[in-house]
């Protein structure tokens, strides 16, 4: 952004981030100074930038939630929607690089660019740049992803960075064999979790919610909401432990195993890990 001034001395700006002034006089070097003078620390022009910066900082965490959010449910996304936003630097920032789905499935590409119109440009397994021509594309979860191990070491020798956890989030597949008639996996019942505050921090850095005794984390997959519930034991004065994990509905029905979809039970299964450490209450039952 341009200089704005802050008095007859100096002018101020924001660089990177953060608040930083120079000096207004004709012979200065034009340079930003190693420091904010004290003089400015309560000018209203400073507080302004404070202000812009503390909501762009929100606006970077909101995109990124909302990016996540598609991915993890791997809803389909209106190309016309990403044009719109691309230009955002906090919007592509979110989604540069992350690995897309257009209208043929079996060819991913990671996503660098896209234009006014809608056309995404992408960078396939073979390393050529394409353009991609469809109504609507997907952020797949990763365990839906095809050739993944692929993907990963690719994006690796490319030096990508995704700014959401996609190719490098740790998914579980679903056993091929589940219990008929099961509702719950207790791999990691026992297990200590600490305080019900490093509860609460572990589990909202996942993007989970906390109620009560109960952690959960909701995925649409399949065209309904299924939430995977981690049941909690203690209270406010000790701490806490894991109890079993199941999937619900939003109505509240419970899920037999068998039912959940790939992408919830690994959010599930991932969930739980994360909040205990990623090890099960007795390793002889494995997770």
């Amino acid at each position: 952004m341009g200089w704005l001034s802050a008095g007859e001395a100096y002018e101020v700006s924001l660089i990177e981030g953060r608040v930083v002034a120079r000096s207004a006089a004709r012979r200065g070097s034009g340079r930003p100074l190693k420091s904010l003078p004290k003089v400015l620390r309560d000018h209203p022009e400073v507080d302004r930038l404070r202000q812009l910066t503390e909501w762009l900082d929100r606006h970077t965490v909101a995109c990124r939630a909302r990016v996540d959010s598609w991915m993890v449910s791997s809803v389909p996304v209106p190309t016309v929607l990403l044009a719109r936003v691309w230009p955002d630097p906090a919007w592509q920032e979110a989604l540069r690089d992350l690995v897309v789905l257009g209208d043929d499935p079996a060819v991913p590409g990671f996503l660098r660019d896209v234009s006014t119109d809608g056309l995404l440009g992408v960078v396939d397994l073979d390393g050529e740049s394409r353009r991609l021509s469809a109504e609507t594309v997907r952020l797949p979860h990763p365990v839906l992803l095809p050739y993944l191990a692929d993907l990963r070491e690719f994006a690796l020798e490319l030096n990508l960075t995704q700014r959401v956890d996609q190719l490098l989030r740790t998914v579980w597949p679903k056993p091929a064999q589940v219990g008929e008639r099961a509702t719950e996996v207790s791999d990691f019942r026992g297990a200590k979790l600490g305080s019900r505050s490093a509860l609460v921090a572990r589990a909202t850095s996942l993007g989970c919610q906390v109620s009560g005794s109960v952690v959960t984390c909701r995925v649409h997959e399949a065209g309904r909401t299924v939430e995977a519930t981690a049941w909690l034991d203690g209270d406010y004065w000790s701490d806490w432990t894991m109890g079993g994990l199941s999937w619900r509905l939003r109505d509240g029905r419970q899920l037999p195993l068998p039912e959940v979809g790939p992408v919830a039970w690994s959010e599930g299964i991932r969930m739980a890990a994360a909040l205990t450490g990623g090890q099960p209450a007795d390793a002889e039952k494995g997770a």
